[in-house]
Parts: structure tokens; C-alpha cells; sequence
């Protein structure tokens, strides 16, 4: 009897030991978490873009740049970075920027919602903004 009590004092503790351990630290989390509005990844500019990156970055930053953040950097609340791996050409085309402008994207990724339509903006205006984005992403080291 005393071996049953032994042996289930023993697994009580080291299921309230594991208990402990798993929980999470809600004070690191809420410090790592970007307030609403702040840049989700941050990342490193290229020292030059192309031509028609720099047409790509206007357009970006006037429509783009209020849900993506500035540099597509994400932005806590509003819409996912651009560059990340997600978004990398062999899983993300460039045909699939062209869509989601045109039709609109249902939330499959990232908790931000669905994507509307984006208004506005050419074929070429869509060329040129994903010229852009795959030049951040290549200086992030996206291919």
C-alpha cells in the first residue's frame, strides 16, 4: 500500500512539475509581442533598387504599406510582412500578388483577416510592387 501511495505521490509531482515548466512566461511574452501598428520582422534594406523597384516602393508605400508596414515589415493588427519565407516565389508567385490585388485573399496564413480587393492599381502598378518585395526579400536572404 505504502508502495501504491509512494508511486502516485511521485507521479503527481512530476505532472505538476510539468505543469510548471510548460506554462508559459506571461510577462516575456507580452514584452515580445510588437504593440498594434509595430513592424512584425524587421529587416535589412538592400544597398540599391532596380528601377522598377523604386516605381514598385511608391506604389507599395501608397497602398500597400498601411496593412504591410513600411519595408513590408508587417504591421501587429493590420496585415502580415511580406518579407518572410511565406511569401518566398516557389510557394507565393508573383501571379499570386497579381490575384490577391485583383480578387482579394481569404485568411489562410496569418490571423489578420481577409485581404479586400485593392483598388487603383495597375497590372504594371502590381509588376512593379512585387519587384520591389522580391528585392527586400532577396536581401533577407528569400529566394
Amino acid at each position: 500500500m505504502k508502495r501504491y501511495i509512494l508511486s502516485a505521490v511521485v507521479v503527481a509531482a512530476l505532472v505538476a512539475g510539468g505543469w510548471l515548466v510548460l506554462q508559459p512566461d506571461t510577462a516575456t511574452e507580452a514584452e515580445a509581442a510588437p504593440a498594434r501598428g509595430e513592424p512584425l520582422v524587421s529587416v535589412s534594406l538592400p544597398n540599391t533598387l532596380s528601377e522598377q523597384a523604386q516605381m514598385g516602393k511608391r506604389a507599395f508605400d501608397a497602398t500597400c504599406a498601411a496593412c504591410h508596414g513600411a519595408n513590408a515589415t508587417g504591421k501587429m493588427g493590420f496585415g502580415p510582412p511580406l518579407v518572410h519565407k511565406i511569401y518566398e516565389p516557389s510557394h507565393h508567385g508573383d501571379m499570386a500578388f497579381q490575384a490577391a490585388v485583383q480578387t482579394g485573399v481569404r485568411a489562410h496564413h496569418w490571423r489578420f483577416g481577409n485581404m479586400p480587393p485593392q483598388e487603383g492599381l495597375t497590372r504594371g502598378d502590381v509588376a512593379n510592387i512585387v519587384a520591389y518585395v522580391r528585392e527586400l526579400q532577396r536581401a533577407n536572404g528569400i529566394e
